[in-house]
């Protein structure tokens, strides 16, 4: 089975992704990890994108897809894949189709935008040993301190108020138009994302068949 992972940042869509890969024994494939294999490989995409990248310019969607074709074409994908961050746009959706890579399936795991920004902005990391909080779900006994070296816990950069809302921006604008070009196809599953991520887990096992 082919599928494609929709989510907003911050709504669990990796996780649920690395569940499906390991129920169906199928890889999941995101975008930057399929870039530097394919770049430190050398092959005939992978020149293209390193040439791009020194350069200073975006891999360009035609380069994408290629590196994406070499990819889907290796032994561990003959049962299928997940492509996890790709596609995030109509006309990347539109060449992915034009160059006959075949979908069966995407799946939306919908999350509203407050409950992501809640969960993302309360995340904590501990700036000495990596440690993760989140000051309602998982606190630090004492705040601000980690429970593990008494570090200092710390917000990250992409965990900040108005980054947050500024992916989220750029996901609605960008990439939400893919879930209509989807449902046109017949091929789309919305799976409303629950507090419990084991929740979740069960409801997206379910739309991929998965009993």
């Amino acid at each position: 089975m082919n599928l494609i992972l929709l989510g907003a940042p911050g709504a669990g869509k990796g996780t649920q992704a690395e569940v499906i890969s390991n129920a169906l024994s199928i890889p999941q494939i995101s975008t930057g990890n399929m870039l530097r294999e394919a770049v430190r490989n050398g092959t005939e995409y992978g020149v293209k994108a390193k040439a791009a990248m020194d350069a200073g310019a975006l891999v360009s969607d035609d380069i994408v897809i290629g590196i994406l074709k070499e990819r889907i074409a290796q032994d561990d994908c003959k049962n299928g894949f997940i492509l996890d961050g790709f596609p995030r746009s109509v006309p990347q959706a539109e060449a992915l189709d034009e160059m006959g890579v075949k979908i069966d399936k995407v799946i939306e795991i919908f999350v509203p935008d407050e409950t992501i920004q809640a969960r993302v902005s309360g995340r904590r990391v501990c700036e000495m040993c990596g440690a993760t909080y989140h000051i309602q779900y998982k606190p630090s006994k004492v705040e601000g301190v980690c429970d593990k070296c008494g570090g200092k816990t710390i917000i990250r950069k992409d965990d900040e108020p108005q980054t947050v809302l500024d992916r989220l921006a750029t996901y609605h604008k960008t990439t939400e138009p893919l879930k209509a070009y989807y449902e046109k196809q017949g091929k789309l599953e919305t799976v409303i994302g629950q507090e419990e991520v084991a929740d979740t887990t069960a409801l997206t096992l379910k739309a991929v068949g998965v009993k």
